[in-house]
């Protein structure tokens, strides 16, 4: 039998009743990806296309789409990186340190949207290519919230916090990570694969958020 909406909706509540007793975070596991706006979508898919979703994501109204592309560096290719939708104003990509060094280049770290002088990158569809003169960065460690776990956890927007995880046969902690908050976000703390492997994390992990000591 297929849950009810409200069952769906009573489920995520006590979920995240009991993390805020355990001041557990969720942890999500971002790999590589690109973010295009129209007009790149259009050149390499063709006038006219459209994303399809393949599964949504932790974020609302956001989604992996069915669509990738291969992206090119100095040094190298990767192919089959996941478009995300929808559609940004600005296309971008987002790699992890170990795939910049397969592409060449040394891209900064950067919250995504933030990609001013950023790395450049190529970008290869089915239909054509584009070539973005800034675009590739890899992504700081961030935590989504909803203003009312802001309060709860006594965070605001831009603020950086420290993150406690353990993964299996390992302990580490996560440092300067950025809270980023809207109402249209749901919590989720977003690392790269390399943050993930350095941590030994597992799918469904939690980390402890700890406020930074101004004073220290």
């Amino acid at each position: 039998m297929e849950k009810t909406d409200m069952e769906t909706i009573v489920e995520e509540v006590m979920a995240k009743l009991e993390r805020r007793s355990s001041g557990g975070v969720p942890i999500g596991i971002s790999a590589r990806h690109c973010h295009l706006d129209r007009s790149s979508l259009h050149t390499l898919f063709g006038e006219g296309f459209e994303l399809s979703k393949k599964a949504d994501l932790s974020q609302p109204g956001q989604f992996a789409a069915n669509e990738t592309v291969t992206i090119a560096g100095p040094k190298g290719t990767i192919p089959n990186v996941r478009i995300l939708g929808p559609l940004r104003p600005v296309s971008q990509v987002e790699v992890s340190r170990t795939d910049a060094f397969k592409l060449g280049g040394n891209p900064p770290v950067r919250l995504s949207g933030d990609i001013g002088g950023s790395a450049p990158v190529t970008l290869i569809g089915p239909k054509g290519s584009i070539y973005l003169k800034e675009g590739l960065i890899i992504a700081k460690a961030h935590i989504h919230m909803h203003p009312d776990d802001a309060t709860f956890y006594n965070v605001t927007n831009g603020e950086e916090v420290d993150v406690k995880v353990r993964g299996e046969g390992r302990t580490l902690t996560f440092s300067e990570v950025v809270i980023r908050v809207s109402d249209k976000y749901r919590l989720d703390m977003h690392v790269d694969t390399d943050e993930a492997n350095a941590a030994a994390l597992q799918k469904n992990a939690e980390g402890s958020l700890i406020k930074a000591d101004k004073d220290g």
